[in-house]
């Protein structure tokens, strides 16, 4: 085997040394070059498409970089008169077929398309305009879809399939007619979508975007009849702050308060306490059935589109779902019951504003089972990336904004409500809990940290006095299928399961902003919320005094019949 010393090659003249890179892209991006691509993605398969990554390769002539892997002894030009011949050419095509009305394009000053465009220089397109004109598919609650800026660079067609294991999208016809459709050319709404938005993380244009509720919000705050309040994700904190230049992982949760308060909201509230009231119900629902030792596995329910992937796949699993609602559904649910009273103010007065990291709670805000009366628990969802539109509409200035703390009573929450935003957290969290109701005693060491990390699949085995609670935490429904799969055929036993659908958890939800070019983001957020928790002076979310004032005045107790009625729901398909 060679080692690593014979593992160079020649960039414009330079010597390079490569290891386990996988394409020659790789190899010039790691020496500063960064070549200009549309389709490729580094956690999806290579396919090639965009020709915008082309070099020129001494004894092969023009390749795509992406699909050539690195060799010794190579020797390539990076920015040739072929190449950049090829790469305009290219462009200018795909321009050509492409609805270039951007200054009304939700993607606008964020598409990678329309950045490429200017890095090139392109002003002249020699090619026609496209003549038909495809109808926007607006039928999805979470995802629009405007096959007229499609490129056909297939980065949705990947993502659903590999990362989600779902093939929603494809390709059809041939030719010319070549569309990227759900089956049978159905709306995105008819076919098995579950919400989860990834595939608009990849799309380099407009094609695919997250439907806008900013309109609503807007609507809400400026009718006077209305008391319209937020209440905010965990995850959003560590994401919000990329986009005005804060490093990923930093917790600007003080500055989205004040921005919140700028923009108009009354009431500023966090999920986290919500989250809190999950673990409570979840954990005490767990170490039920570890008693009874029935419907186990429990699968944790915080994630909309696990829970529909879930109801369309494994509806025989359905029962072992926990019957807790989402924190999302149970700060609504809370705030129409509870808030309502304090503030005297009708439910239909009371606006809830979600801001999440993900786009299938807009979807799950709208199931049938969280209509009380007709009226919504939660009104309106907006993602965090709506979040950062509305300020930038508003003309705030983040750099400006001194922070904020939340309002009372729910803006109290503990650390284990904080990393619910990161995969691993809701069971970490819940073993926290449930460790101390079983045993009695305080779990001195709370950090748990076999539960945490960015890998599809951890499994891991707890030992609770005695009783040895088996644990699977999976992100991405890809491996989550590959998981299912396994219980079903009786090939892996667990107590717990913890499913999230978007990769890392809601830190990378498709309602972030967008991390394609950053691929340590993730890891960044994730950081930023177990240092969060480790500040916080509560870690466990019994210790919430908030929660355990609503349990002592108006619930009783975790799973009580109060709390069953406001807290819990059942899903079906």
């Amino acid at each position: 085997m060679k080692n690593n010393s014979d593992k160079k090659l020649y960039i414009d003249g330079r010597e390079i040394e490569f290891s386990d890179e996988r394409n020659l892209l790789e190899v010039i991006r790691k020496a500063g070059i960064e070549v200009p691509t549309l389709c490729y993605r580094p956690d999806l398969t290579i396919y090639g498409a965009c020709r915008m990554c082309v070099v020129e390769i001494e004894g092969r002539g023009v390749q795509s970089s992406c699909t050539v892997p690195p060799e010794s002894g190579m020797k390539v030009k990076v920015n040739t008169e072929k190449t950049r011949r090829v790469r305009k050419i290219s462009l200018e095509l795909i321009l050509s077929n492409h609805d270039r009305e951007c200054t009304t394009c939700e993607k606008s000053s964020n598409c990678e398309l329309q950045d490429l465009s200017n890095k090139m220089g392109i002003k002249d397109i020699r090619f026609g305009k496209r003549e038909e004109v495809l109808p926007i598919d607006n039928s999805n609650p979470s995802i629009v879809r405007d096959p007229n800026k499609c490129i056909l660079c297939g980065a949705c067609v990947r993502v659903c399939k590999e990362t989600q294991g779902q093939g929603v999208l494809d390709f059809a016809n041939r030719g010319a007619k070549v569309v990227v459709t759900p089956a049978y050319g159905k709306n995105l709404d008819e076919s098995d979508c579950v919400y989860c938005g990834q595939c608009t993380t990849v799309c380099p244009t407009g094609a695919l975007t997250i439907k806008s509720d900013i309109k609503k919000v807007w609507n809400e705050i400026l009718d006077e009849k209305k008391i319209v309040i937020a209440q905010v994700a965990p995850a959003v904190r560590v994401a919000f702050g990329e986009v005005f230049g804060i490093p990923a992982g930093e917790n600007t949760i003080g500055l989205i308060t004040a921005a919140l308060r700028k923009i108009g909201f009354d009431k500023v509230f966090d999920t986290s306490f919500a989250a809190d009231m999950t673990v409570m119900e979840e954990g005490t629902e767990l170490i039920s059935r570890l008693l009874s030792n029935e419907k186990l596995p429990l699968f944790t329910s915080c994630c909309p589109a696990w829970v529909k992937f879930a109801e369309q796949r494994y509806p025989e699993y359905l029962e072992n779902l926990s019957t807790c609602k989402s924190p999302q559904q149970m700060f609504g649910s809370i705030a129409k019951d509870m808030l309502t009273k304090e503030l005297d103010v009708k439910k239909e007065n009371l606006t809830v504003v979600s801001i999440m990291p993900c786009t299938a709670k807009k979807a799950e805000a709208k199931r049938s089972e969280f209509l009380n009366d007709k009226i919504a628990d939660v009104d309106v969802v907006i993602t965090t990336q709506e979040l950062i539109k509305m300020i930038q509409e508003a003309g705030i200035d983040i750099r400006k904004l001194e922070a904020e703390s939340m309002d009372s009573p729910f803006g109290t929450y503990t650390g284990a409500a904080l990393i619910f935003g990161s995969s691993g957290g809701v069971a970490e969290a819940a073993i926290r809990m449930a460790y101390e109701f079983i045993t009695g005693k305080k779990l001195e060491k709370v950090a748990i940290t076999e539960t945490r990390g960015l890998k599809t699949l951890k499994e891991l085995t707890v030992d609770i006095e005695g009783r040895k609670v088996r644990l699977a935490i999976v992100n991405t429904l890809g491996e989550a299928k590959k998981l299912m799969d396994r219980i079903k055929k009786g090939e892996a036993s667990y107590d717990v399961v913890e499913v999230m659908a978007c990769p890392g958890g809601c830190i990378g939800g498709a309602g972030q902003p967008s991390s394609n070019k950053t691929s340590n983001a993730k890891a960044c957020r994730a950081k930023g919320l177990y240092e969060a928790d480790d500040r916080m002076p509560l870690h466990k979310s019994q210790e919430n005094p908030q929660v355990q004032e609503i349990y002592g005045k108006e619930l009783e107790k975790p799973n009580s019949k109060l709390a069953h009625e406001l807290l819990h729901t059942h899903y079906n398909y």
